[in-house]
């Protein structure tokens, strides 16, 4: 461990009344933890830690890395004075790519119902010299974009992409509870101020209305089994959840119990956020937030959610809403793929409103 890593007690500075402490210290030679990772939470200082990580096909803990920004680009075709949408900001890596194609005379508008990651990314994209001219921020759902857009003075937008399922700051962060990987409160909340944690909707929810949950949001193929074992139990963290789903499946493989576990999670967290209940809303308003030959990009990262926009683009296409949509879904490139794990259950559909 190298000097600078280690603890000191206390270590006076000229002028301050306050002793200095220096962050504590952790075991080994990098940290594991999400919030020991003061380098990778601070890329402007520590650049060099940020890309060798990003190297290493890993996305640098508080940050996130936008999935096919180039295909998106490239079917939103965004032009100079026109307005934009990002409908899940989060990290704000589309929204950095939108926003000079728009320039001048053109803006974006973002929208994300986080509530802790939402400041932070208005900072960074104010940082990087996005005024309040051209690129604003709203805490809202993607399905309150006709509000969101009434309250800019706007009736239309002339692209709109949204970038569904969960983002890596809050998968990565134990404290949101999304993730299986280490130990956190039982939350799930992409809104920790409304709603009811993932701990809450397991102890009150019935066997027959879990089964019907897990299969639904993952397709579980042994849901009632699991249902079974977790309905009405009181899990309040991570950990114990996970235990009990590995528990309740002794007779599959050690490969089969993890994805179990995966999905699990998956099905808990969108019930929680009613995410495919706000995405059914959003794409029924689509079409009328979009300017005549206004272009959308959807990006989805599982069946539930590619199932909707496929019907939703389709059913819009034969009554002649859009005049063009995806034959086909766009994948992240393999390139893309290697450089960042996440990208690979991505698929991309777009459509063009007539």
């Amino acid at each position: 461990m190298k000097d600078d890593d280690k603890q000191d007690a206390e270590i006076p500075v000229p002028g301050d009344t306050a002793p200095h402490r220096r962050r504590p210290r952790y075991r080994g030679t990098h940290p594991r933890r999400f919030d020991q990772k003061y380098k990778e939470h601070d890329p402007g200082r520590y650049a060099a830690t940020v890309e060798k990580v990003l190297a290493s096909g890993r996305t640098p803990a508080g940050s996130h890395r936008p999935i096919m920004v180039a295909e998106v680009l490239e079917v939103l075709c965004p032009a100079a004075g026109e307005t934009a949408v990002d409908a899940t900001l989060g990290w704000g890596g589309h929204a950095e790519a939108l926003l000079p194609r728009l320039l001048p005379g053109g803006r974006l508008v973002g929208l994300d119902c986080d509530p802790i990651e939402l400041p932070r990314t208005e900072k960074r994209l104010r940082d990087l010299g996005f005024g309040p001219q051209v690129f604003s921020a709203h805490r809202s759902n993607f399905a309150g974009l006709p509000q969101v857009l009434a309250a800019e003075g706007l009736r239309f937008a002339d692209c709109v992409v949204a970038d569904l399922g969960v983002s890596s700051m809050q998968l990565d962060d134990p404290s949101r509870g999304f993730t299986m990987k280490a130990l956190g409160p039982l939350d799930m909340r992409m809104n920790p101020r409304r709603g009811r944690p993932a701990s809450q909707l397991i102890e009150r929810t019935g066997v027959d209305a879990l089964a019907a949950l897990l299969a639904d949001n993952a397709d579980e193929p042994r849901a009632a089994e699991l249902a079974a074992a977790l309905a009405g139990h009181s899990f309040s963290t991570t950990t114990q959840l996970s235990a009990a789903v590995r528990e309740a499946l002794p007779r599959v493989t050690d490969d089969e119990r993890e994805l179990a576990v995966r999905r699990v999670f998956q099905a808990l967290r969108i019930e929680v956020n009613d995410e495919l209940g706000s995405l059914d809303v959003f794409l029924r308003q689509l079409p009328d937030c979009l300017r005549p030959g206004g272009r959308a990009a959807i990006l989805t990262f599982h069946s539930g959610e590619d199932r909707r926009v496929k019907l939703a683009f389709r059913s819009g296409f034969r009554d002649g809403i859009y005049v063009r949509i995806a034959d086909e879904v766009v994948r992240a490139s393999p390139r893309e793929q290697g450089a960042n794990p996440r990208s690979r259950p991505a698929k991309l559909r777009w459509a063009v409103r007539a």
